[in-house]
């Protein structure tokens, strides 16, 4: 099982008590929350050693660039230790095996790409930030490009395809589907050219990502960690959270059912969870429930991270086994209305939640888990274990170092030059 850390008992941890999560659970789904500050972040790394550890591999996000220290050793100190050895964690500077990745050239890591024609209409939609009437114009341009046996590999691709239809020549070829208005076609180029002048042109293209580059362990069976390093993701939030939905969607496509296993092919942490859902069309939302419902048949596990549980559609919601909820603060109506919410989310238990929640010191949470029989187990106030790689970011060097290395440089970093739409 995977170990969370020990109860907490008027206070005190009880390290005889140790609260788990079982490894064939993983793929129920899970969900970790707290207000900014409280150790989120710090429980999805102890997370993802523990399943590296078990010999599954990880996939993350990692934004603020401090995850990546789970490659490096962490530093012992006696404040560490004593904490440690009060919850019965033998605690041990440990590296866990890490693949570095960039979307497209941006950062540190492998890029990664993807075709235009791969993302489809709906997520570029949410990407582009296009209303309803404009999202079912992108998919008729898709349709027409499918038909016609044109590939859209880059946006220029794109950009070429919808200003062909909108053109004397190209307006008759969807003519008895509706057609494109003018305005639309407008609307959709102009946010296409926005979105490459931001740098996301890099990002599309070949040679695509195979997705089964993330399902791999190390010559030891521990599972690698796959960390997607997107430290600006401030300014492209949409892409961040639609490229990992790809992602998902892809794993989904390409995955062979599995069933339930003694242990998940992959666990994928899902972090900023609430950019993935803000602005969300229905048939964005439809495709996401669809991929968290059904993807667990293909051995794969997903952990929402987010503030509150509320940033998730209860769709969603109601699909996640496993529950880390960290501190939440109470200062204004607009909080305590939120912390409400949340209790309102949790099995009947003992605690008073609504305190409780406010109460929790950092690394220290209300857990409930998903155990063997599928039935959530009893709330439990835990104080969480310890990260053994470093709680600081791996050096820029050695992450380039690690780059450099990887043989999925060799396949990834060059651009090849494309057959698309634009070249016909």
């Amino acid at each position: 099982a995977l170990e969370i850390g020990a109860l907490v008992d008027g206070g005190e941890p009880r390290a005889d008590v140790p609260v788990r999560i079982p490894f064939g659970m993983l793929n129920r789904h899970g969900l970790v929350a707290g207000a900014t500050g409280t150790g989120k972040t710090k429980t999805l790394q102890v997370l993802a050693e523990q399943v590296s550890a078990g010999g599954v591999p990880v996939f993350a996000a990692d934004i603020k660039g401090d995850l990546s220290g789970i490659a490096t050793p962490g530093a012992s100190n006696e404040k560490l230790l004593a904490r440690t050895a009060s919850i019965g964690q033998d605690w041990q500077a440990t590296a866990f095996p890490t693949e570095f990745y960039a979307l497209g050239s941006k950062g540190i890591g492998v890029p990664i790409r993807a075709t235009v024609e791969s993302f489809g209409p709906i997520l570029l939609s949410k990407v582009l930030d296009l209303n309803t009437t404009q999202e079912s114009s992108l998919s008729l341009v898709f349709h027409y490009a499918r038909k016609a046996g044109l590939r859209l590999v880059t946006l220029e691709d794109l950009r070429a395809v919808v200003a062909y239809l909108d053109s004397a020549e190209g307006k008759p070829e969807l003519k008895a589907i509706g057609g494109l208005s003018s305005a639309t076609v407008g609307v959709i180029l102009r946010e296409l050219v926005t979105f490459a002048d931001s740098g996301a042109d890099v990002f599309f293209g070949e040679p695509a990502f195979e997705v089964t580059d993330v399902l791999r362990t190390d010559e030891t069976g521990r599972g690698i960690v796959s960390l997607l390093e997107v430290p600006g993701v401030q300014d492209q939030p949409q892409l961040f959270s639609t490229f990992l939905m790809y992602l998902l969607r892809e794993l989904f496509a390409t995955l062979p059912e599995v069933g339930d296993t003694d242990r998940p092919k992959l666990v994928f942490f899902f972090d900023e969870a609430h950019l993935l859902f803000k602005g969300a069309s229905k048939d964005f939302l439809e495709i996401v429930v669809q991929t968290v419902r059904l993807i667990r048949s293909k051995g794969v596990g997903i952990f929402f991270v987010t503030q509150t549980p509320k940033d998730v559609p209860d769709d969603v919601l109601a699909q996640l086994g496993s529950r880390v909820q960290h501190q939440l603060r109470a200062h204004t109506p607009q909080d305590a209305k939120a912390l409400r919410a949340t209790v309102s989310t949790y099995p009947h238990s003992g605690y008073d939640l609504e305190e409780v929640l406010t109460q929790l010191a950092t690394g220290e949470a209300i857990v409930t888990v998903m155990n063997e029989k599928g039935a959530p187990s009893p709330v439990a106030w835990t104080r969480v274990r310890a990260p053994e790689g470093s709680m600081e970011p791996t050096p820029a060097a050695t992450m380039t170092a690690a780059v450099a290395a990887s043989p999925l440089t060799a396949k990834y970093a060059a651009v090849e030059s494309g057959d698309g739409a634009a070249a016909a």
